[in-house]
Order: structure tokens, then sequence, then C-alpha cells
């Protein structure tokens, strides 16, 4: 029994114990015995009463009523707090589930949140709830001679105010209220369950005609169920069809082709049925469906005529394949159309041109339609346009005309509509679908197209713009999204608008599926299958799959429109319930079963478990339980005393305990009940208390010298039944205990202390419930010289926190800070430093203030207006700074207008038609006052119109519908409440910048050498900018190379001539090629329109280095050498030039000279003595001269002394190949290496000392000089000693071709922000600015082939620079293919297959003209096997099985694919080919592998597939 507490009128404190009700009585004219109400006054019972009920209290009689009325729901405990002495009837009546309405003695904080919240699902009950009350108020008496309840109830109702009504309809509501079954296997498998669906087809199944068809169903159940299907509603016999088959344990069909059969006669609707004993679950209805690729309709196409600027529709009219093809539109040579504004795809796979110009009829334009499942293109013929105009020049300079069509003699037109027709449509969509909305419009010009909706903003979370603005997707479609849109297509002729009327209806969708119902005998429930549409879908109720009102009368069950409810459930009342909700746009089904169980309780837990937990911690107990009906649970300890409910114990309702706060006395064994109508079960948890785990001796902060001892200690105390486990961390990591270090139970020895011991150490002790933690910071000092003093003996640590502050002095803007300073830990304290932290807009935050020396411990502050401040201090000595100490007291300094505006006013456009209006916003110390804002004023300078003004409250401001690129006057004034700031500076801005209209004109190139031309052209009008002019640019590719042989990258290239320039110069050009160039002018918002395209070529060039030369000894009389073409040859190779040297110590031979073709990639030299090293020195030439040289020595011997060097006086310094006329450091290695640099002239000058390749070799590190131009940079970096003052120094730079990485060293002090400034040799300076400790910094738009020079210097002082380093980034990679065609192996080889070749033919030809043939397969006379293509159709797969083309195949841009050669086939003129011709004469032919034999055997359909092309057939 449970106990809640009852509020009487006077107050008084009373309980009432609430019997559970039975049905039993009230059929034998009986109510259960009435509550009794303890109050101060005494007990009201009717026991001992006589009379008749009118005699005996109201309370008494109003619950015979109720118990009577709730009497079949006796599986629920009915509680009711009545204030009897009230004029109210009720107060509230509520059903206590286990768990759900916990007990306590305060009646608010009981059961106002449970109360509340099912309060508030009262307020939504259906009718069919209400309905449901009616009927329980009129329902029969209980018993002979008793009133009937219905009157009574009414009367009741009629008193009680109506949150008492639905109070009572939340007692009905928690009745139905499902059992849940654990997923606890043996559970699971133990209970009888009715079947339920778990897996099925979509409802609409396509398949590939060439695989086996595979309609999936399953489902569980216990027992298993069994599965029979329908087909088209009737019987479908699988028995008597040998291709269709079940697979095990499932109801998965599987109709297999390997032996025969078309899969076009098995299409139709299939539902699976699975049943057991319990009841039978359906599958959606599936209708399957075979994909089809049908062929293309013969025609012939004409030429089509049209007028130049007169629109255009291309229509596909695709085969109707199933599912629907994908439309693309290519080329016959299959490139894809360039689709743009004017040019363009409808949805419906047309082609639209807004207006037809001269360069449409360069290609013709074919309709391809792509088939998904059956990996097919089907290709419609080509159209082939003839365009009339009045200038048949194609001039491509006109393209970029500003007036394109004028100057091309094209009358211009106002827009009007291709698709849709008219100037209304309309179109409706599905709910949860993508609405699609498409204008094309034709004009000249080419029309730009908007949308708008009436009444209302497109949603911009789901709407987006598609094919160039013409068309609007609107994804997840809703019922608020119907209305009118309206598209507007304009251009400068005007404008017209086509308005769609869009309707949102809706398939079924579910608001409350129904959900598997599980209760006990005699309980009650409810189904419930709410779905909505439009329009309103019907609902249809079913049970084993038979309509409900032909299954078998069922007593307890009621239908009320879309609740099915169920009362007095039985065993027998087990099955398994459909809800088909239906209307024209589609249907839902959903399974439902009802199954009623009689379990008694059982535990789900192991039994005894123990719990150990830690003094004054929250646990909780679990005690999963399992009963139907379900259970009611009670916890005890020891085996004795009260349910433990309340208090320090909190019951939830899945059974767990929970204990808030652990103390001794809690130890012991807690006993968990469960109990219902056929039983009980109970198990027991042992909770053993443990005391903590503490650490009371910590380690503290020490200083120590280097090479002293150190001891932490670290004592712990714990609960002595738990294991202790200490261990140590450094830095937040785990340390590893060396042999100089010692751990301890309580302690951690450092034996003689090295500077890398510094840092903190962490002490965590830990048993396997909890742990501690303690940490310390070690400082470890260098060594000092002998002291000369007691205090310099002493170690030396920071100085501890001052204290004590104190605020005197109090003005509007200034305040006395003053302070004891803390101890200095015998090293004097050189500085304080003042923080202060503000409330307003950075709370808990920490700025400096000011600094002042030592020696001062009281200073005077000054301060900002309205700011509420709080000061702390930091000591400073030469070991570091001290704690902060204790905040100082908040002083808040009153308000006054602001004295300063912001800073850095900008004025800039983000589009072609804004201004967007920037400032830096003011901090705390400069608002000076509350609700700090901004007052912006604008207006177009050099007018007498007045300023436009704004007030704002961020830091941003945008101006809508300004003129292109036009200065405005711009103003930003501060102000708070206490006023306004001073007059405001005035700051000039412009609207955004629109793309250039013009590009230059006169371009004129002169070479000057072989890797470098010089560029001149006329300047542009100012009014065609359209913003600010930054830069010429010419963009240039190289087209070919002049070596037939030599592939090349076509990469356009681009070079920047910043400001107005009329001349520049574009470097790094390859020699001996042919280069294409075009001109723009560039502005802030982009490139403009191309200049004519202009061609040159670059004269012959000296060439790279040989590649890979390589030098080995295989004895000690021959030395062999090998070597690659250069990379770049520049020219025509005329040969290799080897100089070569032997050296032996100090010991120089005679220089010798060997020249060889340009074919010879070895030698071979001949050793005058055993004991001499070689140094050999190659290079390749052409017409102009040699080439940059490569140098690589002969290995040493193995017993020759490694040669020593004069030491280095400088750090190690990373070269590669320096020039001493341009300072250029390059590297020609991969990787930068090290070498020591002994300086013949100052070490400043050690940017401009000319090093060679350096060659590292086993013995010894070798730097040579050479001369030369300088080569690609692959690393730089410039080692440099550090100088005492504030400096940067070791610059590196690792470049490649398009980026590169720099990092560097200084001395600054920590937040330091710096600036990489780097110029290209076009002269355009950049700079990046660089945050503290933000190495290393990559520069991301650097230019391939362009010399750079860079310096980096410090923000804050740019007088602070570091040495000037140039550096070259890479070329564009480029494949350099030798020319074999000179190679004798080569010539041999060609010969060879040519003989080979003529041996074929004329073998060949002998067979035929004796009348053999050829093995080709007579189409006529051998019949198709199951291997070979069904039908030719005029198709061509695009995918096979693995999706691999064949080889010879190549992909084009949409991913199908197109032979590389022609499809033009021979066949035809033989006997018997395969191939098949279109009515023009080209082969269509099949570019896939067949899919296996086994897969493909009898799968016959009736889709047309492709044939085997039959020049890869005899290939």
């Amino acid at each position: 029994m449970r106990r809640l507490a009852a509020r009487g009128a006077a107050g008084d404190a009373g309980e009432v114990a609430a019997p559970a009700a039975d049905s039993t009585h009230c059929a034998q004219g009986r109510s259960p015995s009435p509550p009794r109400l303890v109050t101060s006054s005494g007990i009201y019972s009717d026991a001992g009463m006589s009379g008749t009920d009118q005699s005996r209290p109201r309370t008494t009689q109003w619950w015979q009523e109720i118990s009577c009325w709730l009497g079949p729901f006796s599986s629920r405990s009915f509680v009711c707090f009545l204030p009897f002495f009230s004029p109210r009837l009720i107060d509230v009546c509520a059903i206590w589930d286990t768990g759900v309405l916990p007990p306590t003695a305060d009646w608010k904080g009981a059961s106002s949140g449970v109360a509340g919240a099912r309060l508030n699902e009262a307020e939504t009950l259906s009718s069919i709830q209400e309905a449901q009350l009616e009927r329980l108020e009129v329902a029969t008496p209980c018993g002979p001679g008793s009133r009937e309840r219905g009157p009574v109830l009414r009367m009741a109702r009629q008193q009680l105010p109506p949150w008492v009504h639905a109070a009572i309809l939340l007692c009905l509501l928690s009745l139905g209220r499902a059992i849940e079954i654990p997923m606890d296997p043996s559970i699971q498998n133990e209970l009888s369950q009715p079947p339920t669906i778990t897996k099925q087809s979509v409802k609409d199944h396509i398949v590939d005609p060439r695989d086996n068809i595979l309609i999936e169903c399953e489902a569980k159940g216990n027992p298993a169920p069994s599965f029979h299907w329908t087909r088209n509603s009737r019987f479908f016999n699988i028995a008597k069809d040998p291709r269709v088959s079940m697979k095990r344990r499932s109801g998965t069909l599987v109709i297999d082709f390997r032996s025969g059969g078309r899969p076009e006669e098995y299409e139709g609707e299939y539902q699976c049925f699975a049943r057991n004993k319990f009841g039978t679950a359906l599958s959606n209805r599936i209708r399957l469906q075979v994909s089809k690729s049908p062929l293309w309709p013969k025609e012939n196409l004409d030429p089509v005529v049209v007028q130049e600027g007169a629109p255009l529709t291309l229509q596909c009219n695709p085969p109707p394949g199933l599912p629907s093809p994908v439309i693309f539109w290519m080329s016959s040579t299959m490139d894809p159309i360039t689709q743009d504004k004017r040019v363009s795809q409808g949805h419906n796979g047309d082609l639209y041109f807004s207006n037809v110009m001269l360069q449409d009829m360069q290609t013709d334009y074919s309709c391809n339609a792509r088939f998904h499942f059956t990996h097919t293109i089907q290709q419609k013929n080509a159209f082939t346009l003839k365009v009339l105009t009045n200038h048949p020049h194609n001039d491509s300079s006109l393209r970029n005309h500003p007036d394109m069509y004028s100057a091309r003699g094209v009358a211009e037109r106002t827009p009007s509509f291709m698709y849709p027709q008219g100037t209304a449509s309309s179109q409706m969509v599905l709910r949860g679908m993508d609405l699609l909305l498409e204008c094309i419009a034709s004009g000249v010009p080419t029309p730009d197209i908007a949308w708008y909706k009436k009444g209302g903003d497109l949603p911009s979370d789901k709407a987006k713009f598609e094919n160039f603005n013409k068309a609007l997707r609107i994804t997840n479609v809703s019922e608020e999204d119907s209305g009118e849109y309206f598209c507007l297509a304009s251009n400068k002729m005007g404008s017209i608008r086509h308005t769609i009327s869009v309707r949102v209806k809706a398939a079924p969708y579910w608001l409350d599926e129904p959900k598997n119902l599980i209760l006990a005998p005699g309980e009650d429930g409810r189904l419930v299958c709410r779905a909505s549409g439009n329009p309103k879908p019907t609902i249809q109720w079913m049970v084993n799959g038979e309509p409900l009102q032909s299954a078998p009368p069922n007593p307890n069950r009621e239908v009320a429109g879309d609740t099915i409810i169920f009362r007095d459930t039985q065993i027998s009342s087990r099955a398994v319930y459909q809800c088909n909700t239906s209307n024209e746009h589609g249907y839902l089904l959903a399974n439902a079963f009802v199954s009623v169980l009689d379990v008694p309780p059982r535990m789900l837990s192991p039994r005894n478990q123990l719990i150990r937990v830690i003094l004054y911690n929250r646990t909780r107990l679990d005690c999963p339980f399992f009963g139907s009906p379900i259970p009611t649970l009670r916890w005890f300890k020891n085996g004795q005393g009260s349910n433990l409910d309340g208090g320090n114990y909190h019951v939830y309702e899945n059974g767990s305990l929970e204990i808030k706060m652990i103390h001794k006395e809690d130890q012991g064994i807690y006993t968990c009940v469960a109990t219902n109508i056929l039983g009980k079960a109970e198990n027991q948890v042992r909770l053993e208390v443990k005391d903590p785990t503490r650490i009371f001796r910590m380690p503290e902060d020490q200083v120590a010298k280097r090479g002293t001892t150190v001891q932490l200690e670290c004592r712990v105390k714990h609960d002595p039944s738990l294991k202790l486990t200490v261990s140590w961390l450094k830095d937040d990591e785990p340390l590893y205990i060396g042999n100089r270090m010692k751990k301890e139970d309580d302690s951690l020895t450092i034996f003689g202390v090295a500077e890398r011991d510094q840092g903190s150490y962490t002490c965590v002790a830990s048993t396997e419930l909890d742990q501690d933690l303690a940490k310390a910071y070690l400082t470890v000092l260098a060594d000092q010289a002998t002291p000369t003093n007691r205090l310099a003996a002493l170690p030396k640590g920071r100085p501890d926190r001052p204290r004590d502050l104190e605020l005197t002095d109090l003005a509007e803007r200034s305040v006395r800070l003053t302070w004891i300073p803390g101890d200095d830990n015998n090293s004097p304290i050189t500085d304080y430093v003042v923080q202060f932290e503000e409330d307003q807009f950075q709370p808990g935050v920490w700025h400096d203030h000011s600094k002042f020396p030592g020696s001062v411990n009281s200073a005077v502050l000054q301060l900002s207006p309205y700011v509420n401040y709080q000061f702390r201090v930091i000591a400073i000595n030469e070991v570091g700074s001290s704690h902060p100490s204790l905040p100082s007291e908040r002083y808040r300094t009153s308000g006054a207008p602001p004295e300063s505006n912001p800073a850095d006013v900008k004025g800039e456009g983000t589009r072609k038609n804004n201004m967007e209006i920037t400032w830096t916003p003011m901090n705390a110390t400069s608002a000076f006052g509350p609700n700090l804002r901004y007052i912006v004023k604008w207006r177009r300078r050099e007018t007498r119109e007045s300023w436009n003004n704004v007030t704002v409250w961020g830091s941003r401001y945008v101006v809508g519908q300004t003129p292109v690129y036009v200065p405005y006057e711009i103003r930003v004034q501060a102000e708070n409440d206490f006023g306004k700031g001073p007059e405001p500076d005035t700051v000039i801005g412009y609207s955004g910048e629109d793309y250039p209209r013009a590009a230059p004109t006169d371009v004129k190139i002169r070479v000057l050498n072989s890797t470098a031309i010089s560029l001149q052209w006329n300047r542009v009008y100012s009014d065609t900018v359209q913003g600010l002019l930054r830069e010429y640019r010419a963009y240039y590719w190289r087209e070919s190379s002049l070596l037939k042989s030599l592939w090349v990258s076509q990469k356009r290239q681009q070079a920047s001539f910043p400001g107005d320039r009329l001349r520049g110069v574009v470097p790094r050009l390859f020699p001996y090629s042919n280069y294409k160039l075009e001109m723009v002018v560039v502005n802030g918002r982009g490139d403009g329109p191309r200049s004519e395209t202009k061609e040159f070529t670059t004269p012959e060039g000296v060439p790279s280095a040989p590649r890979r030369f390589r030098v080995r000894q295989p004895n000690l009389e021959t030395i062999n050498l090998e070597w690659d073409h250069p990379e770049h040859p520049n020219g025509i190779l005329t040969g290799y030039t080897l100089r070569y040297v032997a050296f032996n110590g100090t010991k120089v031979g005679k220089q010798i000279v060997e020249n060889f073709s340009p074919n010879q990639t070895k030698f071979t030299v001949q050793r005058a003595d055993p004991v001499s090293r070689y140094r050999f020195t190659l290079s390749a030439r052409t017409q102009v001269g040699s080439g940059e040289a490569v140098t690589e020595e002969s290995p040493a011997p193995p017993n020759e002394a490694t040669p020593t060097a004069a030491p280095p006086t400088l750090p190690p310094t990373t070269v590669g190949t320096v020039s001493s006329t341009d300072a250029t450091v390059t590297a020609a290695t991969t990787e930068a290496t090290t070498v020591p640099i002994i300086p013949t002239v100052a070490p400043a000058t050690i940017a401009t000392t000319t090093v060679a390749t350096t060659t590292t070799t086993t013995a010894a590190t070798t730097t040579t000089t050479t001369e030369g131009p300088p080569t690609t940079t692959t690393g730089t970096k410039i080692h440099e000693s550090a100088p005492d003052e504030q400096s940067i120094w070791n610059v590196t730079v690792l470049p490649n071709s398009k980026w590169a990485n720099i990092t560097w060293k200084h001395n600054f002090g920590p937040g330091t922000d710096f600036v990489v400034e780097y110029i290209d040799s076009n002269h355009t300076k950049k700079s990046v600015p660089v945050k503290a400790q933000a190495q290393p910094v990559q520069l991301t738009d650097l230019y391939p082939g362009m010399t750079y020079t860079l310096r980096v210097y410090s923000r804050d002082n740019e007088g602070i620079s570091s040495t000037v380093i140039t550096f070259m980034t890479s070329t564009a990679y480029t494949n350099n293919q030798a020319d074999i065609a000179t190679q004798g192996w080569f010539i041999g080889l060609m010969c060879a297959i040519a003989l080979l070749v003529l041996i074929l033919l004329i073998v060949c030809f002998i067979k035929r003209s004796r009348g053999g043939k050829y093995p080709v397969r007579e189409k006529k006379d051998v019949p198709l096997g199951p291997e070979d293509p069904k039908e030719e159709d005029g198709s061509f797969d695009y995918s096979d099985e693995d999706n691999k083309p064949l080889q010879g195949s190549q992909t084009s841009l949409d991913g199908t694919i197109k032979q590389q050669e022609s499809d033009d086939s021979l066949v035809d003129y033989g006997e018997g080919g395969e191939g098949q011709f279109n009515e023009d004469g080209s082969f269509i032919g099949q570019y896939t592998v067949k899919k296996d034999k086994e897969e493909t055997e009898g799968n016959e359909s009736s889709e047309a597939t492709s044939p085997v092309n039959a020049i890869y057939s005899l290939a």
C-alpha cells in the first residue's frame, strides 16, 4: 500500500489509504473498502457504522462509485486526494503506476511535476477518448440495489472544475500503457509472439532483366512464421513454377532465369504473408517491373536552318525507358555541348538556344539517353545547324565586343518564353518531394531570369537556383510552399513574366503509427492509427490480413474510427492488426500485433551482486525485472524494515534504487522484490562503502640548482582493502623513471637535476574506484659564479604574490592602488605589472594596465569613464613572475560621452550594387558609457545631396542599391547614453566593382631571348574598368614544342603588371616552343574580357643539366659513366661535353675534354693509375651553346683517409646555387644540404657567396664552384648567428611551383607580430601579416617559374628587418620524353614489326584467294550463344559489371566511355560480320565486357543490348 499526503480545508495533514479496486466486488454488488481519512480530529471510516448508504459519509459513497466505475482496471492502484471539508468535491485524481508518482509527504513536491505533465496531455485528448468517458459514465450498476453510476458521475462532473475532468481522463490514458519486453535473448526466445515483418522490398521494385529477380520478405516471431505470397491479389503457387523458389528460413522469392524464361512474364503486384499460430503479418504491395531501355525511333534529320539571333529548340524526345533515362547532349565526336546562360538543356531534355549565334554551327548536336539498369547509352542522330547571318565571318574579336549583337547585325528584341508557353501555368507537387520550376526565355541580348513568390519570400533554406537561374528547385516541399511563383525574364529591351500556380498535395504520412501492444490478461489497451494527407486519406483496419468486418466477432474489441479499444483482453485476443491508410497519391500499411502475456515476475540481473562505492558519493543499485501484469517493485535493507523510497533514497520506474549520498551506515544487503498477481521474485545486492583516496602531504614547488638532488613528497591515505597505485606525470605526460630517478611509495627523488627536468610534476594516487591528484613545479637554475655573499649562495625563486591590495584617493578618472610586496625569494623584484578586469564587455578577462619599478608599492592609475574596474598585481624578478595577487575591490567610474570614434573605417563593395561600411569596434575603456552605438553617415562624393544616416550597434553596415564603383564620403561617430563623441573624420569609400567591359588592344609582342618576351599594349578607357584598375594581366600557355616528340603541359600561366602600365616583360618561358597569349584588365571584382589571342615562338636556348648522372667504379682499371637526357632540351641537342680531371690530394692533373653525339648516354674512362680520383663535369649542347653542367666525383678508395677541412667560423649554412650578381640563393638538389662554409668576406656578405650544387660522398663533403644562371629553387635557408639586440635571422624558404613555406628565428618577446613582404619579377609587392608563434607561414599565391625577393620585418618597427633573400619557384611539370627516333634499337624494332606485318598480309591474301574465311561467326548460320550479345539495337554499353572500360577506350567528360578510334567498320564487306550500321553508315559498337555466362545464360529480355564491336572482336 502506498500513501500520499492529503490536504484538508483547515490545513491539517492526513493520510488516505486506497485499496486496489476489484472488479469482482462490483460483480457481486459490493464495493471496495472506502479510504480512511486521518486528521487531527480523528479517523473517519465506515467501520462499525450502520444504516443505508445515505447515512455513511459522502466520501464512502463517492469512493464506491469510483471504485465500481474503475473496477475493470484492477491492476492499478487508485489514489484520490479529497479535501472533505472544502466546497469542492475533489482536488485531483490520478492513477499511480509503479515509479511514475513517487511517494512523499509533500503533495506539491510529489505530484506537481507528473500531474502537470499529464494535465497538459489531457488538454489534447481526442473526441474518441471523450466518447470513451461518456460510455463509462452510463455503464452498468455496481450491483443489486445500488444506484446507477452514470447519473452520479454526471452529477460529480457538473460539480467538478474542468481540470479535474482532464485528470480523470489521464487515469484512463495511463491504463493503456503496454508492457515492454526486454531484449534479453532468453526471454525473447521463451515468450510467444505474433509475426513481425523485419525486411521487405520497396513498393516500386525495378529489376535488371539480366539478373535473377529477388523480392525480399523477412519476418520474426515465436514460433517462427511461415510465408506465402499473392500475385495480383491471387494466391501465388510457388511449387508450380520451377524457376521460383523461396529462401530458407525466409520469405524472400528468388526467380532464376539461368534455365530460360523472360523476366517480363513475372511483372505484377506481389504481397508477402508471414503467419504463425498467433496471427498473420503483411508486407507492402510490391509492384515488380523490369527495367527497359527501348531503341530510339529511326528518323532522318534534315539540317536545321535558322537566322542568327533567332531562338531555337532542338527536341530530344527520348524513348520511354524504365526508369526514365538521364539525358545529355554531345556532338557526334562525343564532345559535350558547352552550356551557358544562352544555350542550356531543359528539364524535359530539349536543348534551348535563347538566340543562335554563328559559332553554334561549328558542331552538331546529338541527344543521348543513359539507362541506369542496363548500362547502355542510346544516341539519337545528330542535328546539323545552318545559321543565316548578315556577318558571314566569325571574327573572334567580336565575341568580347561590348555590343556583340549589333556588331554582327543582329536585331535586339524583348524577351519571350520558350518554356513554358504563355503567361501562366500550374504545377502539382507531392509533400516531401522536390519542386522544380523552370522558365527558359529567348531574346537579344540573352535575358536574365529572376524568381519571386507572390505574397512572400522564397524559402532561403530550401530554395536553390539551377541551370543558370532558369530553374528554381525547392527541396522537401511542405504545404506552406504552395502559392503563386513567377519568373521574370529581362534584358535591356524589356521584361516579361510567367506565373506558375503551385498546389501541394500529399500522399498519406503518419501522425501516429500503430505500435505493438503487449498486455496482461484482463488489461485494457488501444491501437491508434492516425495519418494525414491531401486529400484526407481513408483508414481501413484488417486483422491477420482479412478486413475487420469479415473477421470473427470479438466482444472485447471496439473500433472507433482511427482507434481500436481492447477491454479485458484474454489469451485468445492475440492477433496481428493491419492499418491501411490511402488516398489517390499512395498508401501506408502498418502491422501491429496484440499479444497477451501471463508471466510471473522474474529478475534479469545476476544474483547477489557486490557493489563497492566511495564514501559520500552517489550510487545506483540496479534491479531489472519483467513480468505480466507489470510487477510492483519494492526495496528493503538487511531483510527488514519498510520499503525504501524517499529521503536519501529514490526508486526509478525501471526498478533502480538511487542513494543520493553514501554514508557508512548505508553499507549492507539490499533486497528488491517484484510482485504481481502470479507471484513474486527477489534479488539481493551487497553494498560495501570504502574510504576515499586522499593525498594528505602534497608535493611543493621547488627551485633547484643544476646537479643537485630534489625530493617531491606524495603521501597518500586510502582504504586498506583497495589496491593503491601511485604514478607520476611530467608536464601532463607519463614520466619515464630513468636511472637518475627513484620512485618510492611516498616520494619521487631526482638525482643530478638537469635543465630538462624543469617542469610540472603531478602525483596520481589511484585505486580501482577513485583517484586523487597533486601538482608541483620544479624550476632548475643554471650554474652561478662563486657566491660573494650569503644571499647569493641561497637558491633563488619566483617572488611570492603581492597581497592586501587597497584602493584610495578615489577620483572620476584616477585611483591610487597600494599593495604589500611578497617575499622576493632571494632575487630582487624588478617590476610590478598591474592588470585590470571589467565585467561588461569581457568579464573574467584580465588586461595589462601599467608597469611600475620593483621599488614601488603604490601607484596612481589613470581610468576610463564607465568601467567597473577590478585590479590585481604581479611581481617579476629574474627567475620569473609571481602568481597574481588576489583581486582588489571593484570601483566603477562615472560615465561620459565618448572621446574618440572607431578606427579603421572603410567603405568597400562586396557586390556590384552595394557598399559595406566597416570599422573596429571600441572596447570597454573607450565606450565611456552604456549602450554604445555608432552613427553611420554617407553620401555621394562631390555632390550636394544630404547625408544619409543610420544608428548601428554592431561593427558593419551595408548600403544597398548603389551605382557601380562610385566614391562616397563616410563618417562613423560613437554615441552612448551620455552623448555623442567628437565630430568624426571623413573617409572616402567606394561602392562595389563590376567586371571590366573592355580588353587591352593593339597588343604587341617582341621576343627578347629564348625565355622572355616584351609586351606592349594600349590602355583601356577608365569608364570601362568599372572599378579600381589593379593590374593588366597576361594569360599565356605553351601550345607545343618545336621538338615534335616532346609532350608539353598546356596549363595556363599568368603574368601580372600592376597599375596603369603600357608595357611589361613575361619571363621564365620555355625556349624553342610555340606560345599563345591573351591580355585582360583586372579590377577588384575580377578579369575583364580577353583580348585577341596572339601567337609567338621562342628561339632555341641552352639545355638544362643532364639528369641522373651516375659514376660507377666496377674495378680499379675503369670508371663507367651513365646519364639521361636533359629534362628540358630547350632546342635540338647537338651533343654532350664531358670534362674530367684526375686529382690526388692537392695535386690536380690535366683536364680532358670529350664530345659525344646526342644519342650517347654512356662512357667508360680507363684509369691512368689506381690511386687518383676523378672529377667529372657533364653538360649538354644545342646550337646556342652548352647548358648547365652537373658535377660528380668517382668514389674514394676504401683505404683513403678522409680529408679534413679548416674549422668553420660560422654555423652550418644550407645553400644551393647562388648568383653573385643578384644575390639569389637557390638549391639544385631536392633537399637542402648542410655544408660548413669558410667565409673569405665579412659575415654580412654571406648571402652573395657563389656556391655550386653540393655533392655528399662517403668520405667527405665537397663544395664545387661553377658559373652560370640560377637554377630552380627547392630550398633556401641561411643560418646566421643570433645577435644580441632585437633582430630577425635564419630566414628559410622552401618553395614549390605555386607556394612556399617561410620560417625564421628572432629574439623578440612573446606576442610580437611580423610581416612577410615579397616582390615578384614584375615588381608586384605583396605582404602577409603573421601572428606571433604562427610559423611556418605559407605563401599560396605564387606563380611557377617566377623569381621573388623576400624579407621579414617586425610589424611594430619596420626598421627591424631580416636580410633580403631571393628565391625562385619551380616551373610547371612537363613530361619530357627522349627522342628515340634516332636510337638504333628503336629502328631495328620497327623494321622487325614491319617485316612481321608484311608476312601476315601475304598469308591473309593467299588464304582469301583460296576461298577461306576469317574466323568470324556467320550470323545467319550459327545461332547466338548465351554468352553473345542479344540483339543489335544501335546502343552501346558505357559500363560493365566491374565498370572497367576496354583497352583503347577513353572516358568522356560526363563519365561515359567513347572509343578513341573511328567507329566505322568494314565487317559489312566480309561474310557474316556482327556489326550494325546506322542509316548514315556509321557503326555503333559496344565497348564493354559482357557478364559472366553463368549470370546471363537464359536471362533474355525485351530491351535492346549492345553487340560486340567488330573491330575489337578482330583485335
